[in-house]
């Protein structure tokens, strides 16, 4: 069976209208305008062309069509004025909510909601089979309450490698019977099932190889983030390779890992994952379970916030939230502030200094700030060693190996009958040697 679109393909760029609801009763960290904001960012990257937007304060959604009545009239009216062929909204819509809306938007307009464009995101920027495999579950799993008139069947479907279900289109094709619709039903059901089943393996494979980087006490670092906010340039700069960098939305959605090596041999392996967003969608955080795994094994997390965005402040809380709904909370956590070279004299605004006091300013493009930006992961890092020196006699071949695969041997002299090794250990290893100390 083939990869299912929830965005049907099309030549020409679609033009999407963006309808937000503020409702008083949910707390969010983004006012209705800066959220709008962001979904015109998520428009773009897929493609799309913003040719206006509304919006609502309501105190609970409408139990029919999320937005009131006379909002209703307004948006019917603004979709003849600017021949929209998409109306996008920057919640997530109820499968009824969905089906009251097409029916009065008629079928020469699709009803979008912000988690079928992430999905549809994450889908276009999923090279791997492990990132194709969890955008294809998240994606299924939101569209199977979904089945409607809408609904092309999946042999139909324009599929691609690793989950990539093309780009942004029309409606696509109309009036499936009720029992193909419970075919298709049946069908998302099977697939889901294996997806899990895969992923399940994917989780296995991914635990294994974290616990024998455990076992061999290579230190983890995650960088953590909102979306854009210049992880994977950082990563380049501290690994010095060449890795994807793009001023977009969900640019990185694989795990990318690089081995930092720094004066005296010792070494660290540095992970960049997906990027946060307000309102992520339930399924991708679920579907995404293995990939996040990585950041709940980590040693120490890099928080990177991009200094130059208007909602910096409100960014990282999300980040923060986010980290803590997935169970991330005894990590500790170094604070970086990126793209201080984009700022005017490279002074942070008083409010962002107030915000986060012990935060390095840094600038992943630059260089700037890079030398302090290791010195304070090596400190965090090496707060668990402790220096030895000891003088270890051939014979006990295997206290060699322990010293040289758990520690870090700065110096070592060779005798006759031992070899003399200076160093740091893990506390946790450092107690075989107590009896050779010199």
């Amino acid at each position: 069976m083939t990869k299912m679109a929830l965005i049907p393909t099309s030549v020409s760029t679609q033009r999407v209208l963006l309808v937000g609801v503020e409702l008083r009763t949910v707390s969010s960290m983004l006012t209705i305008y800066d959220s709008l904001d962001e979904l015109e960012q998520l428009a773009n990257t897929a493609g799309m062309s913003v040719v206006g937007r509304i919006y609502q304060k309501l105190a609970v959604p409408n139990s029919s069509t999320y937005i009131g009545t006379g909002k209703i009239v307004e948006l019917i009216d603004l979709i003849e004025t600017t021949a929209a062929d998409i109306v996008l909204f920057d919640s997530e819509l109820s499968p009824r909510h969905q089906r009251e809306l097409e029916k009065i938007v008629g079928d020469n307009t699709q009803i979008l909601d912000r988690t079928a464009l992430i999905l549809h995101i994450f889908a276009s920027n999923a090279n791997t089979r492990e990132g194709g495999l969890q955008v294809e579950l998240a994606q299924y799993e939101y569209r199977l309450p979904r089945l409607t008139r809408q609904w092309k069947h999946l042999a139909r479907q324009a599929g691609g490698a690793s989950g990539r279900t093309g780009s942004i289109g029309g409606v696509g094709l109309r009036g499936p019977g009720e029992k193909q619709l419970e075919v298709d039903r049946r069908e998302i059901t099977r697939r889901i099932t294996k997806l899990k089943k895969e992923l399940q393996k994917v989780r296995a494979h991914r635990s294994h190889h974290r616990k024998r980087r455990k076992n061999s006490k290579v230190s983890v670092v995650s960088m953590v983030g909102y979306t854009n906010t210049g992880k994977s340039t950082l990563l380049s700069r501290l690994s010095e390779t060449d890795i994807l960098i793009a001023n977009r939305l969900f640019s990185t959605l694989d795990p990318t890992i690089r081995r930092i090596t720094w004066s005296g041999g010792r070494s660290f392996l540095l992970t960049d994952t997906v990027g946060f967003i307000q309102k992520l969608p339930a399924t991708v955080i679920a579907a995404f379970r293995a990939t996040l795994e990585e950041i709940l094994e980590a040693d120490l997390l890099l928080h990177v916030i991009d200094v130059t965005h208007s909602c910096c402040i409100e960014q990282a809380h999300v980040v923060l939230k986010t980290l803590d709904d997935i169970g991330v909370s005894n990590i500790p956590i170094v604070t970086v502030l990126n793209k201080t070279d984009l700022l005017i004299d490279m002074k942070l605004p008083d409010k962002i200094h107030k915000e986060f006091p012990d935060a390095l300013p840094i600038s992943g493009i630059s260089g700037y700030g890079i030398a302090n930006l290791v010195t304070s992961i090596q400190r965090y890092l090496s707060a668990s060693l402790i220096e030895m020196t000891v003088s270890l006699p051939y014979r006990n071949g295997n206290l060699i190996s322990i010293f040289h695969q758990y520690g870090t041997a700065v110096n070592a002299m060779h005798g006759e009958e031992s070899v003399r090794l200076s160093g740091e250990l893990p506390v946790s290893i450092a107690r075989k040697f107590w009896d050779y100390r010199c």
